[in-house]
């Protein structure tokens, strides 16, 4: 399948070969034909699928076809409230690449910095308006924003929205909006709470079901070391000797511990800056603009930025710390490998995070590889028959790899090990027994629902 074959109009699919997109991600094929059709949708798709081109496309055409004098006032036809600034800033740099051949104009809105600029693009006038809920609340209430000519709302990243406590921000914003519209509504989860949330936003849904959350990446290499906390800083300085890292993303649980990493990766003279919550929205954005210009080797960040960050070719995340909620993993993990590209996840694992390891397990169904070959063993492995490893020079690889591709001895891999080591099983997945598409007969009381890997 090709953009082509979506029923696009010839600006869009400019647009998208001047990227060099040319096929559609599961999500994609399957949800911008139905958003096309005017119809409400309920996507539930893992980071990294491409859920931003799969609304963002169908919202820039019906809007084109739809488009009036173009002497008249702009009005804002499309609104996207997703939970934060970096997610925001994401998805208006998406409709600016996708629409670059439309004259349509879109604007950003959120909170953490003057909002003079953000008033002047909109008293100019917006088609689209993409905007965090806290600041637009602020700027609907000072009159700035009038939301009476909203013919598609989007929800996006429903899941993190309601974690954040924005439920009631949301549930103001839905009765500001016209009932009569299009509803989107994007989760990368889809507990209960979620589908009552969508039960109320969304009219006679079709469901959209791409690669569950549960389950991590193909394209991502997962690799788990066991280490003593105390000696994380010493195995995180040793990874990062590897020259071939061109730029590592670093997750830690605390603000304080991003800033104590970040600190002591500058005392070993490794280029570094952190982003968390308390740092203002300009420091955020100059660190996640240094870090895409490489000008950064390594972003240290807190699970607000799990799903704000879209790096290109970004091969390498390592959890310093090991989330304690088993999703965050796979969100975390999802900032590399994406769009079909190769990437590598690292975790590190100690004692009292070895609990958070087995629901992270749990969830995803796959036994993760332990590397134990490595110059900072943990004392004592929590692996029934794994032994610590002799310790290498501080300047041997991890886990590398022989000339011919092969993995060496002791890795991670479950090869020939030496002699007392444990071998260590290679991931497994569930066989699934979907068809990449199936269609779901459509009930009264049930959407359509479509699945696709």
């Amino acid at each position: 399948m090709t953009f082509d074959k979506l029923d696009l109009i010839e600006p869009i699919l400019n647009a998208l070969n001047h990227e060099g997109y040319t096929q559609p991600t599961p999500i994609q094929e399957i949800s911008i034909p139905i958003v096309l059709k005017g119809q409400d949708l309920l996507g539930c798709a893992q980071t990294g699928t491409g859920k931003t081109a799969a609304f963002a496309i169908p919202i820039l055409q019906l809007l084109q076809l739809n488009k009036g004098n173009d002497r008249a006032p702009r009005k804002i036809k499309s609104l996207i409230v997703t939970p934060t600034r970096e997610l925001a800033i994401q998805i208006g740099e998406s409709f600016a690449a996708y629409g670059r051949f439309m004259n349509l104009r879109h604007t950003v809105v959120f909170g953490g910095v003057p909002q003079s600029q953000q008033v002047g693009a909109l008293r100019q006038g917006v088609d689209i308006l993409i905007a965090t809920p806290g600041r637009l609340l602020d700027l609907i209430n000072q009159g700035y924003v009038k939301l009476g000519d909203i013919s598609i709302f989007v929800l996006d990243e429903a899941d993190r929205m309601l974690d954040m406590g924005f439920i009631h921000d949301v549930k103001k914003l839905i009765k500001l909006i016209p009932t009569k519209r299009q509803s989107l509504f994007f989760s990368a989860t889809m507990p209960e709470s979620i589908r009552v949330l969508a039960s109320t936003i969304l009219t006679d849904p079709e469901e959209v079901q791409v690669t569950p959350a549960s389950t991590t990446a193909e394209t991502v290499e997962q690799e788990m070391y066991f280490v003593d906390a105390a000696n994380k800083k010493d195995l995180l300085i040793h990874l990062l000797k590897d020259k071939t890292i061109a730029t590592a993303l670093v997750f830690t649980r605390t603000k304080h511990g991003a800033d104590k990493v970040q600190r002591m990766l500058e005392k070993a003279k490794i280029k570094a800056e952190a982003i968390h919550g308390n740092k203002s929205q300009n420091a955020r954005q100059n660190a996640l603009r240094n870090f895409k210009d490489k000008t950064t080797r390594v972003l240290v960040a807190t699970d607000i930025a799990a799903r704000g960050i879209d790096i290109d070719n970004l091969n390498l995340v390592i959890n310093y710390e090991i989330p304690n909620i088993p999703e965050t993993y796979v969100h975390r993990i999802g900032r590399t490998g994406r769009a079909g590209l190769e990437g590598k996840a690292v975790s590190f694992c100690d004692v009292e995070e070895y609990d958070y390891l087995r629901d992270i397990q749990k969830l995803i169904s796959i036994q993760i590889p332990v590397v134990t070959d490595h110059p900072y063993p943990a004392e004592n492995l929590p692996i029934p028959g794994a032994k610590k490893a002799k310790g290498k020079s501080p300047g041997a690889k991890a886990g590398a790899r022989g000339g011919n591709g092969s993995p060496r001895p002791n890795a991670s891999t479950g090869n020939s090990s030496a002699a007392g080591e444990s071998r260590i099983p290679k991931p497994t997945r569930p066989q699934s027994s979907r068809s990449p598409v199936s269609h779901a007969p459509k009930s009264d009381s049930a959407p359509k629902k479509y699945w696709g890997r």
